[in-house]
């Protein structure tokens, strides 16, 4: 990562400040595409890794979840079996987050995520509002 984007990547410690290469990738569209060259690959073998290593227990769970946001984005969705969105509106993801950068600019619109998923809740309220939204979802699969 420090050969690719450079020593202002690292925090103090040495660690990488997802912060800085944000602000790195985000403003750069080559740079942010390498980085996603790097990050994707990796990423996809740690979850089928791991959804494998579920799937081998003696007594595997019924649901397995991961959380991909760019999954239509990159065409992650042929890897699950069925896909929940979970959209809110701009004025509620803006006031939940710190980061603000060209982000948003390159996903799918939440209309076209929603249309493609199997199930998709609004995340507009409360976590009561969530998590009974969730607990329908899992009563619904198989």
């Amino acid at each position: 990562m420090v050969e690719r984007f450079g020593p202002q990547v690292l925090d103090g410690s040495g660690a990488i400040d997802r912060t800085a290469l944000g602000r790195i990738v985000f403003a750069d569209r080559e740079r942010l595409d390498a980085l996603e060259a790097l990050l994707h690959p990796r990423v996809v073998r740690e979850y089928l890794a791991w959804r494998e290593e579920l799937g081998r227990r003696p007594d595997p769970p019924r649901v397995a979840v991961v959380e991909v946001p760019l999954l239509y984005e990159t065409g992650g969705e042929r890897r699950f079996d069925k896909v929940v969105v979970i959209t809110a509106p701009p004025e509620v993801r803006a006031a939940r987050t710190e980061v603000a950068d060209a982000r948003e600019e390159r996903l799918l619109p939440d209309e076209e995520k929603v249309r493609r998923a199997d199930f998709a809740y609004v995340n507009d309220g409360s976590l009561d509002g969530l998590d009974r939204f969730v607990g329908e979802v899992l009563e619904r699969l198989p």
